[in-house]
């Protein structure tokens, strides 16, 4: 019957439009069920712990939506920062932009805290000392590394999910990631061919590239790099 719920809860995010109205709509009424649900999950094995200031996301498929819970966070709270008081001579349409990728970051990240219910991370804490948030250059860079390291992230650990349920909703998000990552290159080199550049899209596949929570390979893990903008630092020991 809990999984039941759960199942006829994602059925409807997953046939909602993706966009802050849709996905508040179905993230007001989750409640009991969908907590129920994921704590009865077979292959998820708890949301992790807390030792001192860093917090493990977890197992399973629980252990995945917290990644994703936390990465959402850290974007949430970037773009409300930028949005908070805009760079130095901010365009009306960069301004646009970005207040729309910031209500999107926003609605991932309360639809993950939604979805996850008990089951759920706590609410971090964010160091963003090393933005220049007065500046475009210094904005845009760190917009840019966080939504190719989201992409890239989504991409990564999807391949791990086993509920098609959560896969589905998981390419749903990913898909809006990467407009915004397309969006981010473009204001910083308009009109180029940066908006999907060989960076980040395999010139050979023609796509994304992914990466594993914990992967060094070509540079810092993506945990590693969450961790740089976290007072609260978050670790991935349980997940591939």
């Amino acid at each position: 019957m809990k999984e039941q719920k759960l199942h006829n809860y994602f059925q409807e995010v997953l046939h909602a439009p993706v966009g802050r109205k849709g996905f508040l709509k179905y993230t007001a009424f989750s409640g009991a069920a969908v907590m129920l649900g994921l704590s009865s999950c077979k292959k998820d094995h708890g949301s992790g712990g807390s030792t001192g200031t860093t917090i493990d996301v977890g197992s399973g498929d629980t252990g995945i939506l917290n990644f994703a819970y936390a990465l959402e966070q850290l974007e949430a709270a970037f773009y409300i920062k930028v949005n908070a008081s805009f760079y130095t001579n901010a365009t009306t349409a960069e301004q646009a932009i970005l207040s729309d990728i910031m209500n999107h970051e926003i609605t991932h990240r309360d639809f993950f805290k939604s979805a996850l219910g008990s089951g759920a991370i706590g609410t971090l804490q964010f160091n963003f000392s090393s933005v220049d948030f007065t500046s475009r250059t210094s904005v845009l860079a760190t917009a840019k590394a966080l939504e190719d390291t989201g992409v890239s992230a989504y991409n990564g650990a999807g391949q791990y999910i086993t509920s098609s349920d959560y896969l589905t909703v998981a390419g749903k998000i990913v898909s809006v990631e990467a407009r915004h990552a397309a969006a981010i290159r473009d204001l910083i080199n308009p009109l180029s061919a940066d908006f999907a550049g060989d960076d980040v899209v395999s010139a050979s596949t023609g796509l994304d590239f992914s990466r594993t929570p914990n992967s060094t390979t070509g540079g810092p893990s993506i945990v590693a790099t969450a961790n740089t903008f976290l007072t609260t630092k978050i670790s991935a020991t349980q997940l591939p």
